[in-house]
């Protein structure tokens, strides 16, 4: 029963996380479109909020999943190939999502340097890492 509350919790973080992590894009592009000052004032605080707010989502879905991968146990973890695969992926999501900070800290200094369209592709694209990780979980082949 312990094994599938932990799955619960990783699964819950998860999805939190990533609703968080494709809202944050969506601000950028309103931001990127904005030339007014106090509407860029507000996308900021919405930004810095909502940063700090999925961060710990993505910490506790990482500290789920290496519980499960424990619980499991070695010689699981070795025989299953697609969970590698979406460990690698995985990994690509923590990267995005540090590259989303980057981005932040650049609005929050005024230093934007990319347009509207820039930040739209970066919210879409990420759909399809995510529905390849999703697919592995599910189907556990490769």
């Amino acid at each position: 029963m312990t094994i599938l509350w932990i799955k619960t919790l990783h699964v819950f973080f998860m999805i939190a996380w990533m609703a968080g992590i494709f809202y944050l894009p969506r601000l950028f592009v309103y931001h990127a479109q904005t030339q007014e000052k106090a509407v860029q004032e507000q996308l900021k605080v919405m930004e810095r909020r909502l940063w700090y707010f999925v961060t710990p989502f993505a910490l506790l879905t990482l500290v789920f999943g290496v519980v499960l991968i424990y619980l499991y146990g070695y010689e699981w973890f070795a025989a299953s190939k697609w969970l590698h695969i979406k460990i690698m992926l995985v990994t690509c999501f923590y990267i995005y999502h540090g590259y989303l900070f980057v981005l932040l800290k650049r609005f929050a200094r005024d230093e934007n340097r990319h347009s509207p369209r820039f930040y739209r592709f970066l919210n879409e694209a990420p759909v399809l890492l995510l529905f390849a990780i999703v697919a592995l979980a599910v189907l556990k082949t490769w």
